[in-house]
């Protein structure tokens, strides 16, 4: 019940070096059921309750990656707009779910009322685990498990949010959205000195939150940005512990190319790239492959980097957007094995597949339908305002635009 096996997969460079594995963790499936059952019961307390930010993300129903994406950027969007400089700070950790100290969680779940029974069956969960190293026949000797949530568990996810989810404590001043255990900051000021003399203060607060919970903060993959494009010749400089935090241009969050103009120039460049290098799997099969299943690796090839958080990135200049659009209609002849010069607009039809614009559309008017709903997460909720007259007008359902 208590006892994992460690089974490791080699990533990628020397076989010889054990940091190139990724450890799987396989657990037995009757605990399983027992930890799903404690699960639900947890994830319907949680969300009843309200005690998970309104900014987590990760592990929770109803929310995804673009409504992280799409808050990280109408924060940032909206103070730019305030002619505000804006400060971006991406969080690494280290092995984040496999050092959570099993007193610090219980202790914090009592706080949130999880007590007696529930508390006591979870204290029984965590307490003499053991687990073992097999690599094709050989295994090693079992070795208890003091820290961490367990790997592999359908549990262990959502107590790592209620680890976390005191972070904002730390400092009053960030604005945080995390993502399990990938976090983004931000913090802004009028001044750009005032703005670092501020969160250079407030990451010695983060970083005694941290060491209070015995996290490890990554500071070498740790980085910062500073939004928008008004010019700054002095130079900026935030440490941790006297180690500098890099400054960089563009960074990947949450499986998406993030460049400090918010053009999304870079990702774009990249999104298209991938659809070329499926483009060419798809044409070298076409002629050995029916068109159900060429319609078939379209969906699994392509589609995926057209609609990934489009609703976010898919709303830049269209003239960026370009490139994307002539490859979807180069992959759509393919599988149709129409000629290279036919139009394409019945072709989509036909095939039933939207075009990238449309596709766009698609996911940005879901977002407002979601609002009016009352669906959204609640700071994405709060984005969204509608007027209040009291008279029945026509116009008592539309959404307000801020004006800054």
């Amino acid at each position: 019940m208590k006892v994992a096996k460690v089974v490791p997969l080699y990533k990628s460079g020397n076989k010889h070096q054990f940091t190139n594995y990724r450890p799987v963790s396989l657990l037995p499936q009757f605990s399983k059921i027992l930890e799903k059952i404690y699960n639900d019961k947890l994830e319907k307390f949680v969300e009843k309750n309200g005690i998970l930010l309104d900014s987590q993300y990760d592990f929770r129903s109803g929310r995804s990656t673009a409504q992280a994406q799409m808050e990280l950027v109408e924060d940032i969007s909206t103070t730019l707009d305030q002619k505000k400089y804006v400060l971006g700070i991406f969080i690494d950790l280290k092995k984040a779910f496999d050092t959570v100290d099993h007193k610090i969680l219980t202790s914090k779940m009592e706080k949130y009322g999880i007590r007696e029974t529930a508390l006591n069956w979870l204290k029984s969960y965590l307490s003499n685990r053991a687990q073992y190293v097999q690599l094709g026949y050989h295994k090693s000797s079992c070795l208890e498990v003091h820290c961490g949530v367990p790997q592999g568990s359908v549990l262990g996810p959502k107590l790592f949010l209620i680890y976390i989810n005191d972070i904002n404590t730390a400092s009053n001043l960030f604005k945080f959205i995390v993502f399990a255990d990938d976090t983004n900051i931000l913090c802004s000021a009028e001044d750009i000195q005032q703005l670092v003399q501020k969160v250079q203060k407030e990451l010695s607060k983060l970083k005694n939150w941290f060491d209070k919970n015995k996290l490890s903060l990554n500071v070498s993959k740790t980085k910062f940005m500073l939004f928008g494009n008004k010019r700054n010749s002095k130079e900026i400089h935030l440490t941790v512990n006297e180690i500098a935090i890099e400054r960089v241009y563009e960074i990947r969050f949450l499986g998406i190319l993030i460049d400090h103009k918010l053009c999304w120039k870079p990702y774009i460049q990249y999104v298209c790239s991938k659809l070329a290098r499926s483009i060419g799997i798809i044409n070298k099969t076409r002629y050995s492959l029916p068109q159900k299943a060429l319609h078939i690796l379209y969906c699994t090839m392509i589609l995926p980097y057209l609609s990934y958080c489009v609703e976010v990135w898919g709303n830049t200049y269209k003239s960026n957007l370009l490139k994307i659009c002539v490859l979807q209609k180069r992959v759509v002849r393919i599988i149709t094995n129409s000629g290279y010069r036919d139009h394409t607009t019945p072709l989509f039809y036909n095939s039933r597949l939207l075009k990238f614009f449309d596709l766009i559309q698609f996911k940005t008017v879901l977002v407002p339908y979601r609002a009016m709903m009352g669906v959204l997460p609640g700071d994405l909720q709060r984005m969204f305002k509608t007027h209040e007259e009291g008279n029945e007008l026509r116009c008592v359902k539309n959404f307000i635009f801020p004006l800054y």
